[in-house]
């Protein structure tokens, strides 16, 4: 018989909650994390993290013992919803808007977690745009593929060509050069350069 509130006896069937509540819990340690870090930089305590998670100081060292593990995963965290944006991007938007506002939201989320990036920079860590990009390939083959079919961005245009400037642009949004207003005005012209005119 199992103690009055304590797990039902056989084990099998009371891991699975543990299982779930460990998922949450690193889910709302990355969230957390991401909002700290773009307000308060990268040099944040973890003890902000937890703060802003709601959990103990203790549950996030349980899943990121250190500092660079939890930025890193950060990052990955970042791509993981870049993905699942570009799914909904595709069912949900016309080609061109998709894919324009799909470069928008990479531009933006790089520029946001400038922190992060720098930090992990200083830890001997590069992440490299370009690499990062790379996991979104997918995603960005069918926006491009679709806005093409639809007759409004060039033919000629290749994913990894677009990737390429992308990347270069969002390398150059993680200094604290650009400002938002330059920032738009550089995708104003990344998607001028994309768009098929008359004369092409």
């Amino acid at each position: 018989m199992a103690r009055e509130g304590g797990p039902p006896a056989g084990g099998g069937a009371g891991e699975k909650p543990v299982r779930a509540d460990a998922r949450r819990n690193r889910a709302r340690i990355l969230d957390a994390a991401e909002a700290v870090f773009a307000e308060q930089g990268a040099s944040a305590s973890t003890e902000a993290v937890a703060a802003q998670a709601g959990v103990a100081i203790g549950t996030v060292f349980r899943h990121f013992p250190t500092k660079p593990e939890l930025l890193q995963a950060v990052v990955m965290h970042l791509l993981d919803r870049l993905i699942t944006e570009v799914d909904e991007m595709v069912g949900n938007q016309d080609a061109v808007t998709a894919l324009f506002e799909f470069c928008s939201r990479v531009m933006e989320v790089s520029a946001r977690n400038r922190a992060v990036f720098a930090r992990l920079a200083e830890t001997g860590v590069q992440v490299r745009v370009g690499d990062a990009l790379a996991r979104l390939r997918p995603g960005i083959d069918l926006l491009l593929e679709r806005a093409q079919r639809a007759g409004t961005v060039r033919d000629d245009l290749r994913p990894a060509e677009l990737i390429a400037l992308l990347a270069a642009l969002c390398q150059e949004a993680l200094t604290d050069e650009w400002s938002k207003p330059f920032r738009q005005r550089a995708l104003t012209l990344l998607f001028d350069g994309m768009r098929r005119t008359a004369k092409r």
